[in-house]
């Protein structure tokens, strides 16, 4: 931002996470320029209540803006008194006042117009400025990295953070005239909107790389590399057409069940449905985050090297796993061992492609998505295409190079959209603290 001239004269703040400001700009706090309320208004419906459409924390958090549009606004029902305080306003400016994360709390959205039978929920803040062009400027403001530093501070708590009527109220506010808060908050409205739009953009670039990579694994693995290769049916429905030199075979044929009593000292592995199966064993914090882990390790499930392994209740989505180290898996998971010289890596790429996907579906049995179950009674049954080992090796040789090449432009792409929205955050803190002069932008 070294092409933004600063203000001509500036004055000390007294406050130290906005430093000097510019001279002509007020020195207050949030309590003098909007009134503020947190809202009690939960989820439950009751017989005496009056319908309303609820805004919720998700809705707030994932939302910079609150218009009459959004679709997710839940029904409950609030009292006369609960609507009177909390219906939206044009102009509100919503705040999550509890969060998990000290530096993912105080998260504001402004509501852009009168929403009538909308009321704000529980966990959140309403911030109620004298006017709209005010409003816009504060809800800027309560992005900026220095409000974000005082929410920070001001939220006590150890697993839970709060953020009291004081810690909101005392938000140091850097405050120029009407016209020149107008004028900010438009400029902030031009900047952050031409760098979502590069964002979008390369949000969409990385989805069609991740697409573009699926789809050339989809094809390395069931068609092969040559073009030219001459093709026979496969007689397997969700394969189709493969190289007429390939062979398919039941799983049955290639693996068996493996039921190997766990060891103590061995790691206790996951498979994901994106990555397959994990090298080393979670960090407890990680762990805290999956299903319970049951402290006997002689009750979970042996693998070795070569075996493959999958989650019964998530076949169906691709979560299976070629074993590359030894270690330990949820009893709930089927492990199976090569009983052919093959590599168990290939099958894994082939189960993972959304045909086979399509298949494992068909073989779990469930009267829902959340109870289907692949076993391995019927695993053993489906049918699955493999080229001479030799092919195989240099199939997974030319997923692996073109993986990493995407791979490495993905993250690439990333990276530049994390420095955007540095950007983005930077020239709101630059703009609502004075440090750049807009003016003549």
């Amino acid at each position: 931002m070294s092409h933004y001239k600063p203000y001509p004269a500036y004055k000390d703040s007294n406050v130290k996470l906005i430093g000097a400001i510019p001279e002509h700009w007020k020195n207050t706090r949030l309590r003098f320029v909007g009134e503020f309320r947190n809202s009690n208004v939960d989820k439950k419906s009751y017989e005496d209540g009056f319908p309303v459409l609820l805004c919720n924390y998700t809705d707030v958090y994932y939302n910079e803006f609150i218009s009459p549009d959004l679709s997710s606004f839940m029904k409950a029902t609030a009292t006369a008194g609960e609507i009177d305080k909390f219906e939206l306003q044009r102009g509100d400016i919503i705040i999550t006042k509890d969060s998990e994360d000290p530096t993912d709390i105080g998260i504001p959205a402004l509501v852009t117009e009168e929403i009538p039978g909308v009321v704000c929920g529980y966990h959140l803040t309403v911030i109620r400025a004298e006017d709209y062009d005010r409003a816009r400027f504060l809800h800027r403001l309560i992005q900026s990295h220095t409000t974000k530093a005082h929410f920070f501070v001001e939220s006590p708590g150890i697993t839970r953070y709060g953020l009291g009527r004081d810690a909101i109220g005392n938000v140091p506010v850097a405050l120029p005239s009407e016209q020149e808060a107008r004028l900010l908050a438009d400029e902030c409205d031009r900047e952050t909107t031409r760098i979502d739009a590069l964002i979008q953009k390369k949000t969409r670039f990385i989805d069609l790389l991740k697409e573009k990579r699926q789809a050339l694994a989809t094809h390395a693995v069931i068609k092969g590399l040559n073009p030219d290769v001459k093709m026979k049916d496969s007689g397997v429905e969700w394969i189709g057409q493969m190289p007429e030199h390939w062979q398919d075979f039941r799983v049955a044929t290639l693996f068996e069940e493996a039921n190997r009593v766990g060891v103590a000292d061995l790691p206790i592995l996951s498979i994901s449905i994106h990555d397959g199966i994990t090298d080393k064993e979670l960090s407890p914090e990680d762990r805290d985050r999956q299903t319970y882990q049951i402290e006997d390790r002689t009750k979970y499930k042996r693998v070795l090297p070569g075996d493959i392994a999958y989650n019964m209740m998530r076949a169906w989505q691709g979560a299976f796993g070629a074993v590359r180290v030894e270690g330990l898996v949820s009893p709930a998971y089927v492990v199976a061992r090569p009983k052919r010289d093959f590599r168990t890596r290939y099958i894994e790429l082939l189960l993972r492609t959304p045909m086979a996907i399509e298949e494992m579906r068909r073989f779990s049995r469930g009267i829902a998505d959340f109870r289907m179950r692949l076993y391995w009674d019927h695993f053993r049954d489906v049918r699955v295409c493999l080229p001479p080992l030799e092919e195989q090796d240099a199939i997974l040789a030319h997923i692996e190079r073109e993986t990493l090449r995407i791979g490495q432009l993905i993250d690439k792409t990333q990276r530049s959209i994390t420095l955007l929205k540095e950007r983005r955050a930077a020239f709101i803190t630059a703009a609502v603290t004075g440090q750049i002069d807009l003016r003549g932008a």
